[in-house]
């Protein structure tokens, strides 16, 4: 015979004080796994949505960044442009942008410092072969002229990011002329501009990459392994999106320190329940051995105390998941060993997130009631009567 579960639930509502507390540990504990997961959700999220896969991504051989030494000499840009494959624009021209990286200093808005911004300068073309970015203030630059566009996040985040701004890099100031949404990808984490006018001010000879678009997937594949494979070029070409995925590693670091943490803090929620199911035991000798003998075995009285447990936990996940709602959303930035900047991102309380985040409750729940609902279970019946 099972014991009632409204049996657990009018415990645990007599019992508020152990139960706020235990619940509260437990969902403190919640909240920092939560926290670090949607941290790593954000991060992947922003890589893995940005690119094309029809974009072909050109570097040099052995480059895995576009800031590596050393790039795409001009030369190989005409060759580059005439291999068969490539899309075309609605003026019939082939949709290769030769790109180029820069890091600068900006002050961020909240007076904590400086940080390294990457700006990318790219021919116009560069801007049809990113159809989901859209221009949200102001407008795009203007070949030839020293302007630049910034990303939302950047606008939010940093000074001198404002329409009408100034920023000075090169030879000269570039005017901020428009704001950009990327859509969350990792061109969050970036400022763009015209490649034309910054080769003028630094006498660029080389690309950092080359931008290549294909007519579809099977051709951009194709494409990929014909420049890998051409050894007079001695580049390397990579789907957009896997280049982009490659850059995850900066989550490596966040996800060590945050999971060690929040194991500590789940070893001693565990603790922290156990501690209250012993307490409600010995509270309560004398009701499970009168449950005894009206003939409830001891596997239903153990499985009473788990239940309890786990709705306790579950009670606290719920709450950890509550009080991190208002993160949701919120943006944030680490640094990029690749490329040397801030990398921008999202937290994100996605669906396997916040269902991680349960099992996590539960699990506490289960390893912290259980050995206290065996010993409740194994009490003799006439020692619990006399307690």
């Amino acid at each position: 015979m099972a014991i009632p579960i409204s049996y657990n639930i009018r415990n645990l509502r007599l019992r508020k004080g152990a139960t706020v507390m235990t619940a509260m540990g437990i969902a403190l504990t919640v909240t920092i796994a939560i926290f670090i997961m949607a941290l790593l959700a954000g991060l992947h999220a922003a890589f893995a949505t940005s690119g094309d896969p029809r974009n072909v991504l050109v570097l040099r051989k052995g480059s895995n960044s576009e800031l590596a030494a050393g790039g795409v000499e001009r030369d190989a840009m005409q060759t580059l442009r005439d291999l068969p494959g490539i899309a075309k624009d609605a003026q019939g021209e082939n949709l290769v942008s030769g790109e180029d990286i820069l890091v600068i200093v900006l002050p961020r808005k909240d007076g904590t410092g400086e940080t390294n911004v990457t700006i990318r300068f790219m021919l116009p073309v560069g801007l049809e072969m990113r159809p989901k970015v859209k221009i949200i203030a102001g407008r795009w630059f203007n070949p030839g002229q020293r302007e630049v566009v910034v990303s939302k996040s950047i606008h939010e985040r940093f000074s001198q990011a404002n329409i009408g701004d100034t920023m000075f890099f090169g030879k000269g100031s570039w005017t901020v002329v428009g704001i950009f949404d990327s859509g969350g990808s990792a061109h969050e984490s970036e400022i763009w501009a015209d490649i034309n006018q910054l080769s003028s001010d630094l006498d660029r000879t080389q690309y950092s990459s080359v931008l290549m678009q294909a007519t579809d997937l099977e051709t951009a594949t194709a494409l990929k392994n014909r420049v890998s494979d051409d050894q007079r070029l001695k580049l390397n070409g990579m789907l957009e999106t896997d280049y982009y995925a490659s850059q995850q590693s900066t989550g490596g670091a966040i996800r060590i320190v945050g999971w060690v943490v929040a194991v500590i803090m789940g070893i001693g929620s565990c603790f922290a329940a156990m501690n209250t199911m012993y307490a409600a035991v010995a509270y309560r000798s004398r009701e499970i051995a009168t449950l005894r003998v009206i003939g409830f075995s001891r596997p239903s009285i153990l499985t009473s105390f788990v239940f309890e447990s786990l709705v306790l936990s579950l009670l606290g996940a719920v709450v950890g998941i509550v009080l991190m709602l208002p993160f949701n959303g919120m943006t944030t930035g680490t640094s990029n060993p690749v490329t040397f900047s801030e990398a921008v991102f999202s937290i994100r309380m996605t669906p396997y997130v916040i269902g991680v985040a349960l099992m996590f409750a539960l699990i506490m729940g289960l390893v912290g009631g259980l050995a206290p609902a065996w010993h409740a279970a194994r009490r003799n019946i006439l020692t619990a009567l006399r307690d």
